[in-house]
């Protein structure tokens, strides 16, 4: 009797990967983080490499480098509009170069100027409505409370 050879292991479902192959490549971190510093949603991002925001999503899960430069390039750029509506909110003095036309023997000239903006009222109140909103939110709450009242008719029914 011919002995039968030993049965090899099928590979387990833990080494085949399920679904398809990722479309992710390792320089779409630095290209992710740079979009970000301009201003990019994560819908953005997916329009951008041509997947579904899910797909970002799934991305930021699997790929902790892709996450982190997300999350730095969103950060910086956050932080430089705070520091810009901080200016326009508490005023500033900008440098202001002007080229001046010269008379008929000499060409233009740069004149510097400084220029006093004042501080914006509107912009002040962005400000404080976001970082203390306790203090300086716009809705007031106010608390009603309604009481429903069960009125009984009782209406003739004539013999029936």
């Amino acid at each position: 009797m011919a002995r039968k050879p030993p049965k090899t292991q099928a590979p387990s479902k833990e080494a085949r990967p399920v679904g398809r192959p990722t479309d992710y490549r390792e320089e779409y971190a630095e290209q992710a983080r740079k979009l970000c510093l301009l201003g990019a949603t994560d819908k953005e991002l997916a329009d951008f490499f041509h997947v579904e925001e899910k797909t970002i999503n799934n991305w930021k899960a699997a790929h902790p480098g892709f996450l982190q430069s997300i999350v730095r390039g969103k950060d910086l750029a956050d932080a430089e509009v705070a520091a810009s509506l901080y200016k326009r909110a508490t005023g500033m003095t900008v440098k202001e170069t002007r080229m001046s036309g010269g008379g008929d023997d000499e060409g233009p000239a740069a004149v510097e100027t400084i220029k006093e903006i004042p501080p914006d009222t509107q912009a002040a109140s962005l400000w404080l409505r976001n970082r203390q909103a306790a203090k300086w939110r716009d809705k007031t709450e106010q608390d009603v409370k309604t009481t429903a009242e069960v009125v009984h008719v009782y209406l003739p029914t004539n013999g029936r």
